[in-house]
């Protein structure tokens, strides 16, 4: 029972991230159309970045439940405490990220610094577990491997969107406030086109990574 609960918790971090991405891909549309009333597009940004909080909790949550994976099917046995210590280190990055998200925490925040870091230091762990880690039985299966990397390259992704949305946030908040000139709408329009394929590579890494879970190969 153990081990369906932990395959249906990793399961559905999959189904939420890519619903969840969907969601805010189609929204990101609407924001940037401007023949929509500046009302319909606000909306569509406020629904953006509520939509965005599914994926972001998957992400985190993938390796808790992917670790927890690891141990229940004898890949690599961990000792209970160390699988707790995992657990609790990925609630408390998932309690920072909705923290950030509900408190409207201003950009260079110490929370918002403390949660950038977090997300290099798990994605540098994992390049290395990929390629150092050692089971006690032998090396890890490659497709375990692969998932770690495609773990990381997904937290890069993430950065690189964060970074390319960088200008939206104050672009942004003209246009709720009905200010938005042609500069800010350039600033809007400009950094979701850039993120867009960022997203569509995101996509594609995990149904990859859905794909190794379900063949295993060695």
């Amino acid at each position: 029972m153990a081990l369906d609960l932990a395959t249906l918790a990793h399961v559905l971090v999959l189904v939420y991230w890519l619903g969840g991405d969907l969601g805010a891909f189609h929204a990101s549309f609407i924001l940037t159309d401007r023949s929509k009333p500046q009302a319909v597009r606000a909306m569509a940004g406020m629904m953006l970045a509520h939509l965005d909080m599914a994926p972001r909790s998957a992400l985190i949550l993938a390796l808790p439940t992917g670790v927890t994976l690891l141990a229940l099917n004898g890949w690599w046995p961990l000792p209970v405490g160390l699988l707790v210590a995992v657990w609790l280190g990925g609630l408390v990055w998932l309690a920072l990220t909705w923290w950030l998200h509900l408190g409207h925490a201003p950009p260079g925040h110490l929370a918002r610094r403390a949660d950038l870091m977090v997300r290099w230091v798990v994605l540098v762990g994992l390049v290395a577990s990929a390629l150092l880690l050692q089971a006690p039985s032998g090396p890890l299966p490659v497709f375990l491997k692969a998932k770690l990397l495609i773990l990381a390259a997904a937290i890069g992704c993430g950065l690189w969107i964060r970074f390319l949305l960088g200008p939206f946030g104050a672009a942004f908040g003209a246009l709720v406030a009905g200010r938005a000139g042609e500069a800010e709408e350039a600033v809007i329009a400009t950094a979701l086109s850039r993120a867009r394929p960022i997203v569509l590579c995101l996509w594609a890494l995990l149904l990859a990574a859905a794909l190794l879970g379900i063949a295993q190969p060695v």
